[in-house]
């Protein structure tokens, strides 16, 4: 990280210089993120709604957060995941946001600010987002509220891995679903983990763990030793052949099941409902350790401002305005204030996906595709089933380094 920091404020004193804008053309704004959020039917109807033009560049998870700790000056607005604003904050590559300037801050429901759901809810090991969330006054990020935040909270959901009941017997939701059927003998050989550092390590960790191959003292910050042992278990693993690869986008990932590569892999619910729009019968688990939970961050980059500016402002406030998160629900993803996306579904869409009922009718994914077939119930069931059951959430490690140099020596064995 402090490699990343150097170049990005190199990077500031070479580009410090302000934008200049035309009043008389669109703003262009310039969105880097992950095909989690960038696609096109919302990059269109933001652009009609807003007025501006919309520039969308979207990439793995890994490449998207290097490219933004490094080079600043070359987005406005980054989408990612609240794992990324440690390294991103750090490095200088982006800047406070203005509560005052958020329209519906004050609808944005309590996960965002508390770190639980309800309050019988798990907070879950690592980052809750509520411990990034403010700007304190000296500088650094915590949980105090401010008037300033580090990002604006907006999608979110918690993450597992998904299986081909073709292949694999479903078994009973939080009881006998087991992160551990990663790393089973089973399934040696069909099985795949995300290629993101920040992710991929908690999947293969919770996995080992589930398996009574480790115990962490605390999952979310490795000791170094931890981080040994850990990556001796996935190396043997890997020479023994259990793994089919590492998948880098949801696109990948998609490739990956439908073409019987793997029977299981970690996955994003945008995947699983593409599978089932394939006609391949993925079942998202629900384990009986929990949950890796993760949330969406809308950030503004270090170098934005101006007009540029305040047309990001107008984007963020777009996405917790109602459309996108009705349109986000339908790939199976969290809005932070959902209320108001409530009436642009339908009741059954919002049964489903929010309160885990039964679906009376086919659903369609954000693909067009019927991805939920009627008499279908959630896998995992409600939003608060659902986050109350965290394991850990998404984190960059006090030894995130260490474990970086550790997951590609895994990817390169």
């Amino acid at each position: 990280m402090k490699n990343v920091a150097a170049t990005s404020t190199s990077a500031a004193l070479i580009l410090n210089a302000p934008y200049v804008f035309s009043r008389s053309k669109p703003v262009t704004l310039r969105v880097l993120g992950t095909h989690v959020t960038l696609q096109e039917e919302l990059r269109q109807q933001a652009m009609r709604e807003l007025g501006i033009n919309l520039e969308f560049t979207a990439m793995g998870s890994a490449a998207v957060l290097q490219k933004a700790a490094a080079a600043p000056h070359s987005f406005d607005l980054y989408e990612q995941w609240s794992d990324s604003i440690n390294v991103l904050w750090h490095a200088g590559s982006i800047q406070p946001i203005e509560i005052e300037r958020l329209k519906y801050w004050n609808e944005i429901n309590p996960l965002t600010k508390t770190g639980k759901i309800v309050p019988s809810a798990k907070y879950g090991a690592g980052d809750s987002p509520n411990k990034l969330l403010y700007v304190q006054q000296d500088g650094s990020l915590g949980k105090a509220a401010s008037s300033k935040v580090s990002f604006m909270p907006y999608v979110h959901n918690v993450d597992s891995f998904g299986y081909n009941t073709n292949f694999i017997k479903p078994e009973e939701a939080y009881k006998t679903e087991s992160w551990g059927w990663l790393l089973d003998d089973a399934n040696r050989g069909r099985v795949a983990l995300v290629n993101a550092p920040t992710i991929g390590i908690f999947d293969a960790a919770l996995a080992a763990q589930a398996k009574g191959l480790m115990k962490f003292g605390d999952i979310a910050n490795m000791t170094i030793d931890e981080i040994d042992t850990l990556f001796s278990i996935l190396l043997e693993k890997k020479r023994n052949g259990q793994f089919a690869g590492f998948w880098t986008s949801v696109p990948q990932s998609v490739e990956f099941m439908t073409n019987k590569r793997v029977h299981i892999q970690s996955m994003f619910s945008p995947a699983v409902s593409a599978c089932r729009g394939q006609g391949v019968p993925v079942r998202y688990a629900s384990p009986k350790e929990g949950y890796r939970a993760w949330h969406g961050v809308m950030c503004l980059s270090a170098m934005t401002n101006g007009h540029v500016k305040d047309a990001a402002y107008d984007y963020m406030n777009w996405w917790l305005s109602g459309y996108p998160g009705a349109f986000i629900a339908r790939q199976g993803y969290y809005i932070s204030n959902p209320e108001r996306s409530r009436s642009l579904m339908h009741r059954n869409e919002w049964d489903y996906w929010y309160d885990g009922k039964q679906s009376n009718t086919q659903l369609k994914g954000t693909d067009g595709r019927v991805s939920v077939e009627a008499g279908e119930i959630r896998d995992g069931g409600s939003y608060v089933k659902r986050f109350s059951n965290i394991a850990v959430w998404n984190t960059v490690m006090d030894n995130y380094d260490y474990s970086l140099d550790r997951w590609f020596e895994l990817l390169n064995a």
